[in-house]
């Protein structure tokens, strides 16, 4: 069925409403576990190094298998593989949280950060195919917004279920969300397909980004504690090198190019780089510069999750209106028009001085999310928008993990008197790179990447 076929149907936004609370839930995931790893450690007798990988082993499959995932996805049954990967998600989550020790628990997260790979890629798909076109903006802004507001929320909410509860709630608290997903799902989902096992070649290809990416992440993950650590990621080149020049990446680099959006994805990592970055250095000066506690603390850096979550509905409204394009680029200005306004702050910031220049970058992540997705999205060639979705998470994702370790390595060779001022300049010169990367139109060749599956809508006759 085309879009045009599909223009007078139903829309589900029941699906769509499924696509937003498990891009929440997978998001939150990757925070939550944070605020717990001390309590971890006490509970499973570990050292907090040992803990640290309730963390890693979530994080690490979750980008490592984005790009193989989204190949895979494209030749499977959407409802199968989504109703797989929340039954697993779920199912791993509360084998974390039943762990009597610690390797129970990392192998647990690790098959939660595999089923939340899946998630991450289906998401997009599943609010793209469940509308018609017109109202396309509106269904993407949806994940779009709640994903990075479960990314936000998350330690907030680990220390609450800490505080009150203990840390195996941390894992619990997900199971009654993918539980309503499911039930949602097996009712207004047709089935469109069965679900195969991945084949020799995709599991080789598996291999190879996952080694490099992990790599990769890994050297990001550590520069925090040190500079010196972003050198490892020269050993990331080789494997990805050899995927991308073998038979696994040329299809994924061909969709992209077919769709004429790699400048997309540069402004969706630039901008993910810029927000990580601004929020390690706010968080960090607020508290060991100039004394503000933990709470007011968390309460200033409040107000971009705040901003964000008002202003993405109007974002995907606007963007069914004039142009998801438009949208994008003025979101992605005001995001970067409140991380320069940081920048000249003095030594003595004030947690309001702070909050409207945050609340202000929050209305502009708010407008660009649901547009940039809804452009990337609508731009995928036919059969390959699992394949565009996996590239764009992975380009936000490397984006989070880029942001805190440029900012790590600004602040440290600007020293401490304006180690601050360092970390934000970088966090705003990264979300103004993002504005022309978007305002300038791509033109996709004329070669069409060849059909494997048809993107058919969700939407009933």
């Amino acid at each position: 069925m085309t879009d045009q076929q599909a223009a007078h149907n139903e829309d589900r936004w029941s699906l769509v409403a499924v696509a937003g609370v498990l891009s929440f839930v997978a998001m939150l995931d990757m925070n939550i576990v944070n605020v717990a790893l001390a309590d971890i450690a006490d509970g499973l007798n570990v050292s907090a190094a040992t803990a640290q990988w309730a963390v890693l082993g979530y994080q690490l499959p979750v980008v490592a298998l984005l790009l193989p995932v989204g190949r895979w996805l494209d030749g499977v049954g959407l409802r199968a593989a989504l109703l797989s990967a929340t039954a697993g998600f779920a199912l791993c989550s509360a084998a974390a949280a039943l762990a009597p020790w610690a390797a129970w628990l990392i192998a647990a997260r690790v098959g939660q950060g595999a089923c939340a790979a899946v998630l991450f890629v289906l998401m997009p798909v599943l609010a793209m195919r469940s509308v018609r076109p017109e109202v396309r903006g509106r269904a993407m802004s949806v994940p779009a917004t709640l994903g990075p507001l479960g990314a936000v929320t998350g330690p907030a909410v680990g220390g609450l279920l800490l505080d009150q509860l203990g840390w195996r709630w941390v894992f619990l608290v997900k199971i009654p969300f993918c539980l309503l997903a499911l039930l949602v799902v097996r009712r207004a989902m047709p089935p469109d397909g069965r679900l195969h096992a991945p084949d020799r070649r995709s599991l080789a290809d598996s291999s190879l980004v996952a080694a490099g990416v992990t790599v990769l992440l890994l050297a990001l993950t550590l520069a925090s504690d040190g500079p010196a650590w972003l050198a490892l990621a020269v050993a990331a080149v080789p494997p990805l090198w050899w995927w991308l020049r073998g038979p696994g990446g040329r299809p994924v680099t061909g969709a992209l190019r077919a769709s004429g959006l790699l400048r997309a994805h540069g402004a969706v990592l630039s901008l993910a780089a810029g927000f990580a970055a601004m929020h390690y250095v706010v968080a960090l000066h607020l508290q060991r510069e100039d004394g503000v506690s933990a709470t007011a603390t968390g309460l200033t850096v409040l107000a971009f999750p705040l901003g964000m979550g008002l202003a993405g509905p109007l974002g995907g409204r606007l963007a069914d209106r004039y142009g998801p394009r438009r949208v994008a680029v003025l979101g992605a200005s005001l995001t970067a028009l409140g991380l320069l306004l940081l920048v000249p702050l003095g030594d003595g910031w004030s947690p309001p001085d702070v909050a409207w220049r945050l609340a202000l970058a929050g209305v502009g992540m708010g407008l660009n999310g649901g547009p940039t997705q809804a452009l990337v999205m609508g731009a995928a060639p036919p059969g390959r928008a699992a394949t565009i979705g996996s590239a764009l998470q992975l380009a936000r994702s490397l984006g989070f993990t880029l942001g805190p370790a440029l900012a790590t390595a600004a602040w440290g060779l600007a020293g401490s008197a304006g180690g601050a001022r360092a970390g934000l300049a970088l966090a705003a010169g990264a979300a103004c790179l993002a504005v022309p990367l978007l305002a300038l139109p791509a033109h996709a060749p004329a070669v069409r990447v060849p059909e494997k599956s048809v993107d058919v809508p969700l939407t009933q006759e």
